[in-house]
């Protein structure tokens, strides 16, 4: 039997195609293409600005550096979430704190963000987990009233809506809004990552740092010698995309809401396989939002089971069927207790979570019979 993974790209004739003909063309690095991604990108979310970037993390890294926070204040984000949305503070001089998560969403709670606050916060980052949207009109209502910059980090919910119908990625709640095209993701573009906006100063300062800091444009430019001519205006980064990678997002983008339908299904086939079974909790959907799901998790009474999570892993391995944990708490990370003042204990509902959280396989090109081995081999582990 083929190995069923926790997570994979969905790639066809028409990927393959549109990533051939980009390879015939005059382009390979970042050219037409790119600016062709970010618009058809904007046309999606409804979003004003878009830049394309290297990868997920590239593109919080942009994000906290376009907003100029004050070097040595507090951003709040999630401990549900992978190292890069607090990671990115460190890089710009930012002190990440964690606020604990809604023990039903497992999103940053609002709450437990406005326990957090203090007068040096400046920037909250919201994870919308496993692509449920986090419960941003009450973050950005907290926002408002402290003066505070929002991120989203939606590195797993392209293709998401919140419960007002919008998509995920409009900002109309946030400053910044960023998403990840890693091939475990909804849509891929094999590495790469996007950062969307509706300000036109963060477009034009993320535009910069995207390439070096360098540019060609005479209007910021000190002086215009002649066509070579560039100038270095800030201290930025190689992180572009190339026009290889855009032609595979372009054509991925234009199978999201499809790709979205399957997902879909596949959760609501699961939910219903699992619904009596007293040791497993199945994943709840935020009310009103129709969450493009990049992750399938579920809770398990491992202690009542009489299994460690890693016997019910390698169990589930042996029959072919892969798993993930998603996530260890970043606030437990050993260089965020050397280096910060969390420690484990600072997000109880987080860290409860994480002792019983597993990922099944979830992934757009998953056949109906793939996911009824998955379901018997966890009801078979399981007893």
């Amino acid at each position: 039997m083929n190995f069923i993974p926790y997570g994979r790209q969905d790639i066809d004739q028409g990927d393959e195609q549109a990533v051939l003909e980009t390879l015939r063309s005059s382009y390979l690095t970042q050219g037409p293409k790119v600016a062709e991604f970010e618009q058809a990108l904007c046309n999606y979310t409804g979003a004003r600005y878009c830049v394309a970037v290297a990868s997920g993390t590239a593109a919080l890294h942009l994000a906290v550096a376009a907003l100029e926070l004050p070097k040595g204040s507090e951003g709040i984000t999630s401990p549900n979430t992978f190292t890069a949305s607090a990671n990115s503070m460190v890089y710009c001089g930012i002190k990440p704190v964690f606020a604990d998560i809604d023990p039903v969403s497992y999103n940053i709670s609002p709450e437990a963000i406005a326990a957090k606050l203090s007068d040096n916060t400046s920037l909250i980052t919201a994870v919308h987990f496993a692509g449920q949207p986090a419960d941003m009109p009450a973050i950005a209502k907290l926002a408002r009233q402290h003066q505070l910059r929002v991120i989203e980090d939606a590195a797993h919910a392209i293709g998401s809506c919140y419960p007002d119908g919008s998509k995920v990625g409009n900002c109309c709640y946030s400053d910044l809004t960023i998403f990840s095209f890693h091939p475990v993701k909804t849509m891929t573009t094999g590495e790469g990552g996007a950062v969307m906006t509706n300000d036109p100063e963060l477009y034009r300062t993320m535009l910069l740092l995207r390439s070096h800091g360098i540019s060609k444009d005479p209007a910021q430019m000190s002086q215009n010698p002649g066509p070579w001519y560039y100038e270095m205006l800030a201290l930025g980064w190689h992180y572009r995309l190339t026009d290889m990678q855009a032609a595979l997002g372009i054509s991925q983008l234009g199978k999201i809401d499809r790709f979205k339908v399957r997902r879909r299904a596949i959760v609501a086939n699961y939910n219903a396989a699992f619904a009596t079974n007293p040791l497993i909790t199945t994943p709840h959907e935020v009310a009103g939002a129709s969450s493009c799901f990049h992750l399938y998790v579920v809770q398990i009474n491992f202690e009542k089971l009489g299994k460690s999570r890693a016997d019910v892993m390698q169990q589930l391995s042996e029959r072919g069927i892969g798993s993930q944990v998603h996530y260890i708490p970043v606030h437990t990370q050993p260089w965020y207790q050397q280096h910060a003042t969390a420690r484990p204990g600072d997000c109880p509902v987080a860290e409860r979570y994480y002792q019983c959280c597993l990922s099944l396989p979830l992934y757009s090109a998953m056949s109906d019979e793939e996911q009824q081995r998955v379901i018997a081999a966890l009801n078979e582990v399981l007893g």
